[in-house]
């Protein structure tokens, strides 16, 4: 199949909002900003080029992660397909860049995240983000989930 997979890296500029389906499936959506970024010769730094902004959908158990874990402002990398959509509203042409994710997580060259496994077979590892602190296991140490 010819499908066009892309990686983007850059900002989540919206909210998360979690859905589903009418037919029960669960899907999230959010807007990433990237900007690319250039060295100026003549200023000798750093100068922002255009943003470009993409429609994130994630669908089912990737959606609900991205709903729990993901904010407003922070850096991201998103693989997933690309599509292309062209429509007419109001009498002007739009076209909006769309990724299906496949997998997304944050920057870690921007960054610390901390990762909490889903497991069903063991709940100690599955830690809500208002029972501890971030990166903490219930008992205060990051690393007392991986050590069972």
């Amino acid at each position: 199949m010819n499908e066009t997979l892309v990686t983007v890296v850059g900002n989540v500029a919206t909210r998360p909002e979690f859905r589903k389906t009418p037919t029960g499936v669960p899907v999230a959506r959010f807007r990433l900003a990237t900007t690319a970024r250039r060295w100026d010769r003549e200023r000798g730094g750093w100068s922002d080029g255009h943003t470009s902004f993409y429609t994130v959908w994630a669908w089912r158990q990737l959606g609900e992660n991205v709903v729990a874990s993901v904010g407003v402002g922070e850096p991201v990398l998103v693989q997933g397909r690309l599509r292309v959509r062209e429509e007419e509203r109001d009498g002007q042409r739009w076209i909006s860049a769309d990724v299906d994710a496949i997998a997304c997580g944050h920057d870690l060259t921007r960054g610390t995240s901390a990762f909490r496994r889903l497991s069903a077979a063991r709940p100690e590892l599955m830690v809500p983000n208002s029972a501890a602190g971030a990166g903490e296991s219930p008992a205060g140490d990051p690393l007392a989930a991986l050590s069972g």
